[in-house]
């Protein structure tokens, strides 16, 4: 993410976007992004090893995250014979729909202006999302853990080329580098699953299973792409309002198809009602503190940082599901690690745009993203953003 300066005329107070502390008129530049580096007109200093530290923690609290979901799942299964992967994701969407769709009804005419202009978009953003949640976890049925935990990295690749083509980033050679390092982890992962003992069976079907993995790692890309848009240009809020409107009907209709009669079979006590209740909380948390992360990193630097995210599963399953060590577990989470903190550590580059994108609805937590313009006195202001991620306004 990066900010923009900007400048007020001589008699036009700025205020900023928490609505206090007025600035001087004149010119002000704004920081980019946390963990640019020295010489790139950002921080410098222990400014930038503060701001990699924070991303870093950050895409840590997302990864236990998805470790508490993996784990409540996997209790639910072994302990309890509970496999309702849809029921689970139709809980969580049910909990955005009822905080932040609400919030979003509450804005005077914001839901109903976003709905008539851009419903069919956000009905494919639910259906991509909820089906990239599903096909993962279907496809432990018919492949192994491995080809899942591998294949599953394919959706960073795809997530760096729609990144490319749609949101105009440019990546450096230390970018690709690395992701190299990041997979590298992944890879010592695996092997440490195989030589730990972990190693599934064959699968019932093993080409349907890595072909689900594949769809729902390309999937996954889609959402988190379309997320990094919208959080950035539009409104946090709003993403999140949209999906749980439009994952609830998708997801409650495919439940009622799919999984009534599994539902049915659940023997209801308070162990697994708080399994359930943990699972939705963590769910919850995942989606409403990811697009605070990806506002302030990107898409792809956040699906990099939960690749820990199986480690941890693997730590707890240590105590919980009595895994084997592995001295390798955690120099694969280095390797992760280091590969995380390699590509924050250098932004990437704009693509040179002519005109910044106007968003109809900007909402309330994207002040800082919109250019405030008198309308009598002010000249009205255009923004170009180079391939330097320099800054340069003109007046007409």
């Amino acid at each position: 993410m990066f900010f923009v300066g900007y400048c007020t005329p001589e008699d036009t107070p700025l205020v900023d976007e928490f609505g206090d502390l007025p600035k001087p008129p004149g010119c002000h530049p704004v920081p980019r992004a946390l963990g640019v580096p020295a010489g790139a007109g950002g921080w410098a200093g222990p400014p930038v090893i503060l701001g990699i530290f924070l991303v870093t923690v950050l895409g840590q609290m997302l990864s236990l995250f998805i470790c508490g979901t993996a784990v409540t799942s996997q209790y639910l299964a072994e302990q309890f014979q509970v496999n309702t992967p849809m029921f689970q994701s139709f809980i969580n969407y049910s909990l955005l729909l009822l905080v932040y769709t609400t919030m979003l009804a509450f804005r005077t005419g914001s839901l109903l202006q976003i709905l008539k202009q851009r419903w069919w978009k956000y009905l494919l953003l639910g259906l991509a999302d909820v089906e990239a949640n599903y096909m993962i976890v279907k496809a432990y049925q018919y492949t192994t853990l491995t080809s899942v935990q591998l294949l599953d990295c394919f959706g960073i690749p795809v997530l760096m080329a729609l990144s490319w083509f749609i949101l105009r980033a440019r990546y450096k050679l230390i970018h690709f580098i690395a992701v190299a390092v990041c997979l590298l982890g992944v890879g010592t992962m695996v092997g440490a699953d195989i030589l730990a003992g972990r190693q599934d069976t064959e699968g019932s079907d093993v080409v349907i299973g890595d072909v689900l993995v594949l769809l729902g790692a390309s999937l996954y890309a889609i959402s988190n792409v379309s997320e990094e848009y919208i959080v950035k240009n539009l409104s946090r809020v709003e993403f999140l309002g949209m999906v749980g409107l439009f994952g609830t009907i998708i997801s409650g209709l495919q439940l009622a198809i799919l999984e009534h009669k599994d539902i049915m079979k659940i023997q209801w006590n308070w162990k697994v009602a708080l399994l359930f209740a943990a699972f939705a909380l963590c769910m919850f948390g995942l989606y409403s503190f990811m697009p605070v992360v990806i506002k302030v990193t990107s898409a792809t630097s956040v699906n990099l940082g939960i690749l820990t995210a199986d480690l941890y599963s693997l730590f707890f399953g240590l105590f919980l599901f009595y895994y084997k060590f592995s001295g390798l577990y955690i120099l694969s989470f280095i390797v992760i690690m280091v590969g995380f903190i390699l590509y924050c550590s250098t932004p990437t580059l704009t693509a040179e745009a002519t005109t910044l994108p106007q968003p109809v609805s900007a909402g309330v937590d994207n002040a800082a993203l919109k250019i405030e313009e008198n309308d009598c006195e002010t000249p009205a202001a255009t923004v170009q953003f180079t391939r330097a991620e320099t800054v340069v306004v003109s007046t007409n």
